[in-house]
């Protein structure tokens, strides 16, 4: 799996790195799995060194084709 390395800024929190990486900030628990070494607290210190893997697109992430083209 490919990982991207990013150093955190005063106030970063975890859904606003996967809002950053990934255009979602659910998916923050791919990131907070890949640093077990970091503590999991409502906003991050300046300076940690986070590692964000690398999320490959896959079939389940496509929306249903039966659904009409405005829900896509």
């Amino acid at each position: 799996m490919e990982y991207l390395e990013h150093v955190t800024s005063a106030g970063e929190r975890w859904d606003t790195l996967a809002w950053h990486y990934y255009g979602d900030a659910s998916l923050m628990a791919p990131i907070i799995e890949a640093n077990p070494q970091l503590r999991i607290l409502p906003v991050l210190s300046a300076g940690l060194v986070v590692i964000v893997p690398v999320l490959e697109d896959d079939d389940a992430t496509l929306p249903p084709e039966d659904l009409p083209p405005w829900k896509h």
